[in-house]
């Protein structure tokens, strides 16, 4: 079966800087429904269309194709006092925006002069990314999984 929209897509990736070191791999195949569903990145996508399992892709994106570039505002110096007394460089908090509302992600990046440096942009933001993808099961949607816009897990709905 070729990949098309309401397809469920599963495949193997791997990620390289500029420099072609790898970045990120998947451990177990990923999985996402295929047609403008957001659930992998559009180039990708793109490049995946009409593929059937056994192909692959070699996708470059630049950073505003993949994981965007960083925003500064995402960026915090908060007193030491307001985290944990073992907190270390690559710890990870939660916090809410108060704009949005949205829980962001914030990232420990230096501790020093009784503050800490967080970061809620994502560790790739800003970097050209390529893409490899080997497509190992093509399969058509269930009519639950198009409802929703993702694929569900083998055994049914998992959220």
């Amino acid at each position: 079966m070729q990949i098309a929209k309401n397809s469920v897509v599963t495949l193997d990736y791997e990620m390289f800087d500029t420099d072609n070191k790898m970045i990120d791999k998947s451990e177990e195949p990923i999985t996402y429904l295929h047609g403008g569903y957001d659930g992998i990145f559009p180039l990708v996508e793109e490049a995946l269309h009409g593929k059937a399992a056994g192909d692959s892709v070699d996708v470059m994106m630049t950073s505003d194709d993949a994981f965007g570039d960083p925003e500064e505002e995402l960026v915090r110096v908060e007193p030491l006092d307001v985290f944990p007394a073992d907190i270390e460089i690559g710890m990870v908090f939660e916090a809410d925006d108060p704009e949005t509302g949205d829980v962001l992600l914030f990232r420990v990046t230096d501790i020093a002069d009784g503050n800490a440096i967080v970061d809620a942009n994502h560790p790739l933001a800003g970097m050209a990314i390529r893409f490899k993808g080997k497509i190992t099961d093509v399969r058509e949607a269930s009519a639950d999984e198009i409802a929703h816009g993702h694929a569900h897990g083998e055994h049914g709905h998992h959220h």
